[in-house]
């Protein structure tokens, strides 16, 4: 096979077609003379994390609550260090971008009062297993955006450190796509895959973020020479063990304790009721010999427990078919809970790009919103959606009077190059397969993985390091047969690319400050003294830089 060049051109260029990236083009659409390109390597209509449905918006300012209490309750739970005026930015929109979806048609629970019926103090509940499809439709009506699925973008198109478009390849074409944009927007999600899950061999996709987010925004904006910040802060989700379940669906739909095996309440032992101390404790118990774990849902009334079977049939169906399959039900048997992988996330926590309030990057013409984004933990789906309307707005401004730059031939000729060389490689020894399964190995023994308990060390974070470091010069001979083996190619890449980081992020932070999270055995505690600050990296010519950078506080907003 050899991929052929295809030229475009637009305003704005959006990398993922998530919830993020629908919202922004949505946004920009608004501007009817401004032309959008939605670059989606699999099908807008049920891509992403919301790919499957979900049946609350974990992210709404309820009744009580403010932008600011938001804030304070986001900085509570992850030990201070935020973005606050980040946050602060997307608190300010949570209520306004969820009414907007729901004139669109996301049905949303109401009370006999015609209130949002609340799931907890941040949380609604939703009828949401059709919220891709209803984007995807939204975004359909909208005559100046183009939606480009089965695109893989690889890329950014650099000139003088400024972005001016991207590089991709079609998964079922033969084509080589050169995209120029006066400005892009990355909405690409996180990165999973990275180690080690804790459902390997033939279930290896059975995990609690898309697998088919590897990391490739964040990749692609390290590669560029993008600041970054804080990928030490790994997101890791208890779940349902074996289905990866949701367990907030039973912990704050029927307010039920997490128990130990001698039917023991052991959170309170480990500090307050934190998403971070929940998994820590759970983690705990097991190490101490007191589990396993579970979610005391044994003698549940009918109600409650109907109400289960109907919100995972929406979102999570298969812990649904367990209880069936199994012959037993939540009212007669709880329900056991474990912690999952760790991932790169930067919508659950703070890790991402560097960006500004009005979500610019570092790099100029190239805007984050949504997972990709760093700073900002607990955004969830309209924090997404609130970055991407954020992130479009700005760059509307800052295209005005802009005209789409270009690059030389010759550059565009050797990135072609490049990847057609994948087909042309020749002699190899590995697989796609093998790259990845000791991509995770590594990753789970010698940076922190679910077997090491989360924990790790600088030694073997410098093992894990040379070993990634080799498996990336190892990926660039792999071969691809066709399009979707060069896919599988670039997503290893991208993930080699996102675990160097980590890795020198891990390395950086000589404290503990979020439990399992970033669990540095090197040292054990929280260090207020020298460590209330972000952990930032430039990648440049093989290293990865890091720089250290001060807090910052939240700022009125005129």
């Amino acid at each position: 096979m050899k991929l052929k060049p295809e030229v475009l051109e637009t305003d704005i260029l959006i990398i993922g077609g998530g919830a993020a990236g629908c919202f922004a083009a949505l946004t920009a659409s608004e501007k009817s003379e401004v032309q959008v390109i939605i670059a989606e390597k699999a099908n807008i209509k049920r891509s992403g994390c919301l790919a499957a449905g979900v049946n609350a918006l974990n992210a709404y300012i309820t009744e009580g609550e403010t932008p600011q209490s938001f804030v304070d309750y986001v900085k509570d739970e992850f030990n201070g260090v935020i973005r606050e005026d980040l946050v602060y930015t997307i608190a300010e929109k949570l209520n306004s971008v969820t009414k907007k979806i729901e004139d669109a048609g996301l049905p949303i629970l109401k009370d006999e009062n015609g209130d949002y019926v609340s799931r907890g103090k941040r949380s609604i509940k939703i009828n949401g297993e059709n919220i891709k499809p209803l984007l995807a439709s939204e975004v359909s009506k909208k005559e100046n955006i183009r939606v480009m699925n089965g695109l893989n973008i690889t890329d950014y198109i650099l000139k003088n450190n400024k972005v001016i478009g991207a590089y991709g390849f079609s998964i079922d074409e033969e084509k080589f796509y050169v995209i120029y944009s006066k400005a892009v927007i990355c909405t690409t999600g996180g990165a999973a895959g990275i180690y080690k899950p804790n459902n390997p061999t033939f279930s290896k996709h059975k995990m609690w973020y898309s697998p088919f987010n590897t990391g490739a925004g964040y990749a692609m904006g390290i590669r560029a020479g993008a600041e970054m910040t804080t990928f030490e802060m790994r997101f890791i989700a208890l779940r349902c063990k074996d289905t990866i379940a949701p367990t907030g669906t039973i912990a704050q739909g029927v307010r039920t304790p997490q128990v130990n095996s001698l039917g023991e309440r052991y959170v309170k032992n480990y500090g307050k009721a934190t998403t971070i101390n929940r998994l820590y404790s759970t983690v705990m118990e097991n190490l101490n010999g007191r589990g396993p774990c579970f979610l005391k849902t044994k003698d549940i009334n009918g109600e409650q427990e109907n109400e289960l079977f109907k919100a995972y049939l929406n979102m999570a169906p298969a812990q649904t078919l367990k209880w069936v399959d199994s012959n037993t039900s939540p009212s007669t048997e709880n329900v056991e809970i474990e912690g999952t992988e760790p991932y790169i996330v930067g919508g659950h926590t703070a890790s991402g790009y560097w960006i500004d309030i009005d979500r610019k990057t570092t790099l100029e013409g190239l805007y984050a919103a949504g997972d990709v984004a760093g700073g900002s933990p607990k955004k969830y789906v309209t924090g997404c959606f609130a970055e991407g309307e954020i992130a479009a707005n700005h760059a509307i401004s800052y295209i005005e009077n802009k005209t789409n730059e270009k690059i030389d031939e010759l550059e565009i000729q050797s990135e072609l190059s490049e990847i057609n060389g994948f087909f042309q490689n020749e002699g190899t020894i590995y697989t796609i397969d093998q790259v990845e399964e000791v991509m995770q190995k590594t990753m789970d023994e010698y940076a922190g993985g679910i077997s090491q308990g989360y924990s790790y060390t600088k030694i073997k974070l410098k093992t894990a390091l040379n070993r990634i470091d080799e498996l990336i010069q190892i990926s660039k001979k792999l071969k691809a047969n066709d399009c979707h083996e060069l896919l599988f190619i670039y997503e290893i890449i991208d993930r080699l690319y996102v675990a160097k980081v980590l890795i020198a992020h891990l390395m950086a932070r000589a404290e503990t400050r979020w439990r399992c999270y970033q669990e540095n055995a090197d040292f054990p505690e929280k260090d207020d003294n020298n460590w209330m600050k972000y952990v930032n990296s430039i990648y440049k010519d093989g290293n990865v830089q890091i720089l250290l950078r001060d807090l910052i506080e939240r700022r009125e907003i005129s």
